[in-house]
């Protein structure tokens, strides 16, 4: 890690700057004696983001028995974890804008880091429920230093950034420290922290493609069901060979820890609930076959186990 970089980096133009709003409710909600009312006093500065809020409070997800009509009501179901992720998914997409520079595609780029999160918090509540709001922002926001270090460095990062992309091939932390002495999970670790996340966050994004990291504890296990999601999410943002499918999704699973049922079966449950949450993000995401393709291949390579 070349901390001279890191630290030039986090200074320049390429690292959005949070709004007073964010800053604000990041401070009070860090408090483990919160007051809800406070909370409800800084976001309701924001008219946007109570009416989102709100709505996703009110959606499908959480299946509530009847409509929710108040910031206070709502904040109390969803919770502090899950308003904290999206309060920051909101200002992150809004903040990067219609283009993420360095010519990384913006609808790909959320798309695919939409899709992690969403597998990541499904994948938590087999794997570690303790840790499903941790997952889920750890996903949303573990590739956000590729379009900084894309700002940042837009000659030399070029050609990693350009194989950020539908079929594109995968690069090594490896091939990134070559190319810029930093790898985006270093960068992407580095402005969660200047951010005010949480250690246990900046730490699993730092490690999520080391690819030899043994799950000993909750960083190491949310780092390799990071790892696990990016290697699906890819995968449901193009249309894949699927004769290749079932190892990818077979090699993600083992990695993660969970078993590949459960990888086909959520790819039948989850296809809505990334439609709700980029609509109320703002991002565009395409219907797509994907998953049922994708479900289908994993089923047959179910059925031609020796083991079934």
């Amino acid at each position: 890690m070349n901390a001279s970089i890191l630290e030039a980096i986090k200074k320049s133009a390429a690292v959005p700057s949070m709004p007073q709003v964010v800053t604000r409710f990041l401070e009070a909600i860090q408090d483990p004696q919160f007051n809800y009312n406070n909370i409800v006093k800084i976001l309701s500065t924001d008219p946007g983001m109570v009416s989102e809020v709100l709505r996703l409070a009110n959606s499908a997800l959480f299946g509530v028995a009847r409509k929710v009509t108040n910031l206070r009501q709502a904040l109390t179901l969803l919770g502090p974890k899950r308003t904290r992720s999206l309060v920051l998914g909101r200002y992150l997409v809004n903040g990067f804008g219609d283009s993420l520079g360095g010519g990384i595609d913006t609808s790909y780029f959320w798309r695919r880091s939409l899709a992690a999160a969403v597998l990541g918090a499904r994948f938590a509540d087999s794997i570690l429920p303790k840790m499903r709001e941790e997952v889920f922002i750890s996903a949303l926001l573990a590739d956000i230093g590729m379009p900084i270090l894309a700002q940042a460095l837009p000659d030399l990062y070029q050609p990693i950034a350009a194989r950020y992309a539908p079929y594109g091939q995968y690069f090594t932390d490896d091939e990134e420290r070559e190319t810029v002495d930093v790898t985006h999970g270093e960068v992407s670790a580095m402005v969660l922290a200047y951010w005010g996340l949480p250690e246990l966050i900046c730490k699993a994004v730092n490690l999520q493609h080391c690819s030899s990291i043994a799950a000993t504890d909750d960083i190491t296990r949310i780092a390799r069901i990071l790892n696990g999601c990016d290697c699906i999410a890819k995968l449901l943002c193009e249309i894949p060979d699927v004769s290749d499918t079932g190892r990818i999704c077979s090699d993600a699973a083992e990695f993660m820890g969970v078993d590949l049922e459960v990888v086909s079966r959520l790819l039948g449950e989850i296809e809505n609930d990334v439609e709700e949450l980029a609509s109320i993000l703002h991002i565009d995401v395409i219907p797509s076959t994907v998953y049922d393709m994708i479900a289908k291949s994993i089923q047959e390579k179910l059925s031609a186990s020796p083991a079934r």
